[in-house]
């Protein structure tokens, strides 16, 4: 199960908010013992802004970029206080105006935070999707737009689960596992050169 998703099942938008970003470019084992860690100093953005720079990069380490990453989560968090009464954005817009909050992780908070339908599109997503021969986009943006025309909208929030599990377990970038998939018969193999 990926690693927001188990932070999810808190129904906290900031905790999901921030385990997001810490989980762009890093393993979900670590993320999670990550996220842990510094939920377990600090879990709103209240308490994160009492916590210094040097402090939350030390709990954070090893996940990827993690210097980076304490400095957006401060910002993030000083912003949420300042602009939105210490209450994550609940519209997509609002999400999108946190500096370091990307498209992605903004529709992982409306999903898993508040469970408004939303589409998350990571490279699992729009590589399967794509793939799969569901769409034939170029951009996760795109991918994104596409899929909501063609999956209705009680089943936004649990696509990037169900395929983030797929994609890491079976649906490989190089090399996919075709002979377990269970779709293998109903599959464009877009892309596909080799497969196991």
């Amino acid at each position: 199960m990926p690693s927001v998703t188990r932070i999810s099942f808190r129904r906290d938008p900031y905790l999901v908010l921030v385990s997001s970003i810490l989980s762009l470019r890093t393993k979900d084992k670590v993320t999670i013992e990550a996220s842990q860690k510094l939920f377990s100093l600090a879990d709103n953005p209240y308490a994160m802004v009492e916590l210094s720079p040097g402090q939350i990069k030390r709990v954070i380490y090893p996940v990827g970029f993690y210097r980076n990453k304490a400095k957006v989560i401060l910002g993030v968090s000083r912003r949420i206080i300042s602009e939105f009464k210490g209450k994550v954005p609940r519209t997509l817009s609002g999400l999108l105006a946190l500096k370091g909050v990307g498209r992605k992780t903004a529709n992982l908070v409306l999903g898993m935070g508040y469970h408004i339908p939303a589409i998350c599109v990571d490279t699992h997503v729009h590589r399967i999707s794509n793939r799969l021969g569901w769409v034939h986009t170029r951009t996760p943006e795109e991918t994104e737009e596409a899929l909501k025309k063609i999956i209705p909208p009680v089943k936004w929030i649990e696509l990037n689960t169900i395929m983030v599990s797929f994609g890491q377990n079976i649906c490989l970038p190089v090399s996919p596992f075709c002979s377990r998939c269970t779709v293998n018969n109903l599959c464009k193999k877009s892309g596909v050169r080799r497969f196991r």
